[in-house]
This record gives C-alpha cells, sequence and structure tokens, in this order.
C-alpha cells in the first residue's frame, strides 16, 4: 500500500517537474508569480464566490499556489510550488516559495489542477509554517474555509483555527481539507529568485527586500487586503 502511494506521488511531482524543466528555474519561478497575481484578482472581482470580507483582513499570512496538481485512483496525490507573504508592521513582506505535498487515501480517480489559497490566522499557525517542515492536520492548524461575501458569525475560523483552506476551480472559491499536505521551503526557486539561499524566516519576518520582479505579487496581495478592510469597515458603518 505504501509503495502504491509512493509511486504516485513519484508521478505526480515528476509531472509537475516537467513543466519546471521546460524552462530556468528563474522561469518558473516568475511565472508562477504572475499566476498567483492572477488568482489574487480573482478573489477581488468575484466576492460573493470568494473568500469572505472579514477573512482575508484578519489573515496574517497569504499563501497562493496555482495549479497545484490532485489526483490519483484509489490511492491520491497532490503536489505545487506556492508563493507567501506575511503582513508585517511595515506592510506585506517579500515573497517567499514554498512547496506542498502529500497523499491521500479515498475513492477518487483523475488528475486535475485547482488554485490553492491558504490563509494563516494567528501567529501559532505562522510559527508552524515557518517550520522546515509543516504536516497539515485536521485537529485546528487547518479547516476549509468559509465562502462567500461574509463569513457567517457562528463559525470559530477566528478564535481557533490556524489556516484557513480554499480551491479555486472554473472561476469558483470552495473551502478545501488539506489533512496530510506538507508544507515546506521551495529552496531551489528562493536561490532562482534571490540570488542566494535565504531562510524562511528571514524572508517573511521583512528582513528581505522585495525583488522588483515580485512587486506585482506583493501589491496584489496588498490590494487583497486592503480592499477586504475597507468593505468590512464600510459594512461595520452600515
Amino acid at each position: 500500500m505504501k509503495k502504491t502511494t509512493s509511486l504516485l506521488l513519484v508521478s505526480l511531482i515528476g509531472l509537475v517537474g516537467s513543466y519546471a524543466s521546460a524552462g530556468s528555474a528563474r522561469e518558473d519561478s516568475v511565472a508562477r508569480l504572475q499566476s498567483s497575481v492572477d488568482v489574487l484578482h480573482a478573489i477581488m472581482a468575484t466576492p460573493d464566490k470568494g473568500i469572505p470580507e472579514e477573512v482575508l483582513s484578519n489573515a496574517k499570512c497569504i499563501l497562493v499556489v496555482p495549479d497545484l496538481i490532485k489526483g490519483g485512483f484509489i490511492f491520491g496525490g497532490k503536489h505545487g510550488r506556492g508563493v507567501a507573504s506575511y503582513r508585517t508592521s511595515d506592510g506585506w513582506s517579500a515573497p517567499a516559495f514554498v512547496s506542498v505535498g502529500g497523499g491521500s487515501w479515498g475513492l477518487q480517480i483523475g488528475v486535475e489542477g485547482v488554485d490553492l489559497v491558504m490563509l494563516v490566522m494567528n501567529e501559532q499557525g505562522f510559527q508552524h509554517l515557518l517550520s522546515s517542515k509543516f504536516q497539515l492536520s485536521g485537529e485546528g492548524s487547518a479547516a476549509a474555509g468559509p465562502v462567500g461575501r461574509h463569513a457567517s458569525a457562528g463559525t470559530d475560523w477566528k478564535m481557533n483555527t490556524q489556516m484557513l483552506t480554499y480551491s479555486r476551480s472554473r472561476g469558483a472559491f470552495a473551502g478545501l481539507t488539506l489533512e496530510g499536505a506538507v508544507v515546506q521551503q521551495d529552496n531551489d526557486s528562493t536561490r532562482a529568485i534571490y540570488g542566494k539561499h535565504m531562510m524562511f524566516r528571514d524572508i517573511l519576518s521583512g528582513k528581505a527586500s522585495t525583488p522588483k520582479i515580485a512587486d506585482a505579487f506583493i501589491k496584489a496581495v496588498s490590494d487583497a487586503g486592503q480592499q477586504a478592510s475597507i468593505a468590512e469597515a464600510t459594512e461595520e458603518k452600515n
């Protein structure tokens, strides 16, 4: 059973790797930044089918994985690479590059690509993200996020959940369960964009300057958070 799962994961990772090998690591990373911008623009363009304003405005960190590959036959797997930014006291941090991968078990068949958005909601979740390899679980560390213009007052997303996860397929967002997935730093992309190895913690804490090539991504993150904050404040006044 474990051998079959491992073979499937190797195949999925190989599929992702085949796309990356078509160009340089830098070209792949730049393309990922632009794809992440597109995902963030989609959040702002579809408020009724997207991530609630209250959730976005309270997020400590935003992580986008465009084209996460999910697939399997009985055994399943997922793999993708993404970009994250943390809300520091001086604004959003320079982009940090991550990889997401893992296996699953269940009745499933086929392969599909979805856009993944992960929102870190508190300091405990952020510290877990900063670890060298963080495995998501269903015990409060990560949960499928609420969808729509507003989050229900009856949910506990603000108080108890460290991370909220979403997938986007065919233009609409939906809560996504990623139990068992592993999040870790993408060292290849980090070197490709920054020209040297940099610690994940240093980048997200604001110690790294944003490369010009990533300006559009940071602007999109800032715009998404700002738009959500303004909308939430307007609703409270009304």
